[in-house]
C-alpha cells in the first residue's frame, strides 16, 4: 500500500462519516473562541467548558476583560493547568488586541503569534476554524494518531508531524482533517485500548494490520 492510498482511503472515509468536524470548545464569537483555546493548552476542553460559561458571562468581549486584571481572571480560571501565566496571557492578549489590532483578531498566523500565550498550535486552531485556512495544528491526538494509522512515519515532533500532514492532506480538507483526528483519536483511537474493532478505518491503519494477528 502507498502512502498515497492511505491517505485516499482514510480521507474519504472521514468525509462520509464525519459530516460535522468542529471543535468541541463552547463559544459564541471569535475572541472567546481564542481564549479557550488559550485555556485549553495542557488541558482537557471538557475541563475548560466547565471554566468558561462564568468568565464568558462576565467578559463576554476583548473590550471588557482587556479591562481584567490578571488576578481577577486567575479567579475564574484557577482549576485549569497553569492558572498564573493563563490568566497574565489573557489580560495582556485582550490589551494587545485593542490596542494594536482595533479589538479584531487577526488571521494571519504570524500576527496571531504575537499575542502573548499564542503559540503556532494555537494560531493555526484560530485560523483553521474562524478563517478555514489550510492550517494544520496538531497536538496530542493528531500527533497519535496520525503516526499509529500510518498517515505520518517517523516524525519526531508536532512540526514534522504537521508538515507530513499537509503535504498529502488536499487543501481544503486540512480545516476539517485537523478535527477528525483530534476526534477519532478522543473517542476511538484512545491513548490506552483504542477501540481497533469498532474503527471504520483499520483495514488502512497501519498499526491495525502490525498487530492483527498477535
Amino acid at each position: 500500500m502507498t502512502i498515497r492510498d492511505r491517505y485516499n482511503y482514510v480521507l474519504n472515509w472521514f468525509r462520509i462519516n464525519m459530516k460535522i468536524a468542529e471543535t468541541e470548545l463552547d463559544y459564541n464569537n471569535d475572541f472567546q473562541l481564542l481564549v479557550a483555546v488559550m485555556l485549553s493548552a495542557q488541558c482537557t476542553d471538557k475541563r475548560v467548558n466547565l471554566i468558561t460559561p462564568k468568565l464568558f458571562a462576565d467578559y463576554p468581549d476583548v473590550q471588557k476583560m482587556s479591562c481584567a486584571e490578571p488576578e481577577v481572571i486567575y479567579e475564574y480560571i484557577k482549576s485549569c493547568t497553569y492558572p498564573n501565566s493563563k490568566a497574565k496571557h489573557l489580560s495582556e492578549t485582550s490589551r494587545m488586541l485593542v490596542e494594536k489590532y482595533n479589538g479584531k483578531l487577526p488571521d494571519d498566523v504570524d500576527e496571531l503569534q504575537k499575542l502573548p500565550g499564542v503559540g503556532r498550535k494555537t494560531a493555526h486552531v484560530i485560523a483553521a476554524v474562524l478563517f478555514r485556512q489550510p492550517k494544520m495544528p496538531v497536538d496530542t491526538h493528531v500527533f497519535r494518531v496520525s503516526a499509529r494509522i500510518g498517515l505520518t512515519n517517523n516524525a519526531k515532533n508536532v512540526l514534522q508531524t504537521e508538515k507530513q500532514l499537509v503535504k498529502y492532506i488536499p487543501e481544503n480538507d486540512i480545516p476539517d482533517a485537523h478535527h477528525w483526528l483530534i476526534l477519532h483519536g478522543r473517542y476511538v483511537c484512545t491513548a490506552r485500548n483504542p477501540k481497533c474493532s469498532s474503527c471504520g478505518i483499520s483495514a488502512f491503519c497501519k498499526f491495525y494490520q502490525q498487530n492483527a494477528n498477535k
